[in-house]
């Protein structure tokens, strides 16, 4: 039933947006003649690694110039890509990976593999099911960008004070998951991107199984 509802939605979804995504495939094209989309490796269900797309939003070859956490003012990320996360607007393109069944509207965030190597074997649970679009922890940390903001190393500051917290709320989903979390999570999301922020109580929301 999941599945079918995400290829329904998200097929219904592509099409309203076909406008809006080919006029955003236009701008980044136009700005500096690189590739339209990013395609992000990272891990799915039960391992297996794949590519999420995500609109491109960084200067051509940035992983090569620093690490895959990107705080707000990295000088990879392109004017037009600044404003795509901003709206949070790149992120569209995975409704193609929704529809290829890669990923779902809602599930854990898939991680790269880099992180998942860190994972403890209580933590390896969260593969068990397909990553998706959003979920608690992207609700709790819709602004990842902000939080890094101003670090001498964001990676320090991810690894300590960002993913404990990601995993928490993650492995909260995959033992409480079911239809109507995700009808929850989704209204949070429609919620959170109309108010422009997060909702930073929601480990506790979780904890209580509101």
């Amino acid at each position: 039933m999941k599945r079918l509802c995400d290829v329904l939605v998200a097929s219904v979804l592509l099409l309203l947006l076909s406008p809006l995504l080919l006029v955003i495939a236009l701008v980044i094209t136009w700005s500096d003649g690189g590739p339209v989309f990013y395609r992000a490796p990272r891990v799915g269900l039960r391992g297996q690694s794949f590519r999420m797309l995500k609109f491109r939003t960084m200067v051509q070859h940035a992983d090569r110039l620093g690490g895959p956490s990107t705080p707000d003012g990295d000088p990879r990320v392109t004017p037009i890509g600044r404003w795509l996360r901003k709206h949070k607007l790149d992120e569209l393109p995975q409704l193609f990976n929704v529809c290829g069944g890669t990923m779902s509207l809602v599930g854990p965030r898939p991680e790269v593999q880099h992180y998942v190597d860190l994972y403890s074997e209580e933590e390896r649970v969260i593969l068990t099911v397909r990553p998706g679009l959003t979920d608690w922890a992207s609700l709790w940390n819709i602004d990842e960008g902000a939080l890094l903001k101003g670090s001498p190393d964001p990676e320090k500051v991810y690894l300590e004070t960002i993913r404990p917290v990601k995993l928490r709320l993650q492995l909260a989903y995959v033992r409480q998951r079911s239809f109507g979390t995700d009808l929850r999570i989704l209204l949070h999301t429609a919620i959170a991107l109309a108010r422009g922020k997060g909702a930073r109580p929601l480990p506790l929301i979780v904890e209580k199984g509101v």
